[in-house]
């Protein structure tokens, strides 16, 4: 699938596969740090299968360049054949323009964007670069430099059609198991990263939104990155700071506009011309008078399941989640939204925030349903705060739980054609990234049992089909 990527791979230990594990929110200051870490290899050494070890220690990254210099570089998908090239400078004098072409230092053709900054306190953000480039081919390599100066920059399209792969990861952060997560993923070939909620874990500590972003970028810079937001992404204080999400949507600008959406929260894209994928908010108003909620009813009512056989949701807050941590958080907007992805015919929702990982049958309000959507919970990118380690084997739903462990890693979607996809978890195993649960999904739109209902899609109608 074109532009094969390389790097040396970051050395980390991994975790097991015990079902009876911790979660513990970790502090920034050391001494708390180091109790963490302690607590945690303590209790790994009772686990069975492997040891798990505690996270990876935080890494951050530094500017060392001149201040036109660009860093955080990193593209998104906008419509079929065009891209979003995202940097940052210090310097408030450089252009936003973008020189790319097919071949390497041969920029035949240039555009020009917009550019942003915030404040968050006695914080001041660089100059922040949005430009769209294209037409663009697709399934081809691209090559760019940003803001004129000569550092060149590749990425590659995803293509026009079937066969597509997806790289899906959460609650990302960055720390040695970060490292560790991306390496893995950048080991085999995929086509776009999709990240549903919780990136950089500056929790208001402005500055390491800007490390995250230079620690991303040989990855963002070289294939789209689609996000969606997290709690830690939120960055709200009553009466101090009551903007929530400035950071994010400041630096990681998603094509909502191009949906339809009035937020940067809630957007959907297509991929291939047969997958079209829907991001969510987790954290804004999602009841059925809400914008949100209006906007996804009129986007479901616009996919053709004929010409757009796989439909995708991704949000942070899970609505199907045995693991003690964050139990019921997504209950509410489960209740809100839930029957518009099942009306549809939604094939898979992929869902962060719990740090650990976990596959659902098909489900629909909380009973197995051959029509409803597959749940996966990937929380488990490297986050700093550790791995969610404790399931509740007497959880209402656990009958409906294929499979679940805490370890950190990554997922993989392979859309192979109109009706099949492949679905592979990889947990970070030492230096490889080993396949720890995997299954075939079939495509909802070519299954006769679950033909759409006129007069239930797109609404908040509710029906139960039998099995």
């Amino acid at each position: 699938m074109g532009e094969a990527l390389d790097m040396k791979e970051d050395k980390a230990a991994t975790t097991s596969s015990s079902r009876s594990l911790v979660q513990g929110k970790m502090s920034t200051r050391p001494w708390s740090l180091a109790l963490v870490f302690i607590s945690l290899f303590l209790l790994s050494l009772g686990a069975s299968g492997f040891t798990r070890p505690a996270p990876g220690r935080i890494i951050t990254t530094r500017h060392n360049k001149s201040e036109s210099h660009p860093q955080q570089v990193h593209v998104s998908a906008v419509g079929a054949d065009q891209m979003r090239i995202s940097w940052i400078t210090d310097d408030k004098h450089v252009a936003s323009i973008v020189d790319y072409g097919k071949a390497p230092g041969k920029y035949d053709l240039s555009a020009t964007g917009e550019h942003t900054s915030y404040r968050y306190f006695f914080y001041t953000s660089g100059k922040i670069h949005h430009v769209k480039i294209g037409p663009l081919e697709p399934d081809t390599v691209y090559y760019y430099r940003c803001g004129g100066v000569d550092d060149e920059f590749s990425f590659k399209t995803p293509p026009a059609s079937l066969p597509v792969e997806f790289a899906i990861v959460g609650d990302l952060g960055q720390t040695e198991w970060t490292a560790s997560t991306l390496a893995h993923v950048r080991k085999t070939n995929y086509d776009m990263l999709l990240l549903p909620g919780d990136l950089s874990y500056a929790d208001t500590q402005q500055p390491l939104w800007d490390s995250f972003g230079r620690f991303v970028e040989p990855y963002a810079s070289k294939r789209p990155w689609m996000v969606t937001q997290g709690n830690h992404e939120i960055e709200a204080f009553p009466i101090l700071h009551c903007h929530p999400f400035e950071a994010y949507n400041a630096r990681w600008r998603m094509p909502f506009e191009e949906s339809g959406s009035t937020s940067n929260l809630y957007y959907s894209f297509d991929v291939a011309g047969a997958i079209h994928v829907i991001m969510l908010g987790s954290y804004t108003d999602f009841d059925s008078k809400s914008a949100q909620y209006k906007w996804l009813v009129q986007d479901l009512a616009k996919v053709d399941r004929w010409r757009t056989p796989w439909l995708i949701v991704l949000l942070h807050a899970p609505w199907y989640n045995t693991n003690t941590a964050h139990q019921g958080e997504g209950e509410a907007m489960r209740k809100a939204m839930e029957s518009l992805l099942y009306n549809a015919r939604v094939d898979a929702v992929f869902v962060g925030h719990v740090h650990a990982y976990e596959r659902f049958k098909r489900v629909y309000d909380n009973e197995a349903n051959s029509c409803g959507p597959v749940h996966i919970t990937i929380g488990d990118g490297g986050n700093r705060e550790g791995l969610a380690r404790d399931f509740d084997e007497g959880h209402k739903t656990v009958s409906l739980s294929l499979f679940h462990e805490a370890s950190f890693g990554h997922g993989r979607l392979s859309v192979v054609n109109r009706t099949h996809a492949h679905w592979s978890w990889h947990r970070n195993d030492e230096s490889d990234s080993t396949v720890a649960d995997e299954v075939w999904l079939d495509s909802l739109s070519a299954s006769e049992a679950c033909k759409i209902d006129p007069s239930l899609a797109y609404s908040g109608t509710t029906t139960k089909d039998e099995l």
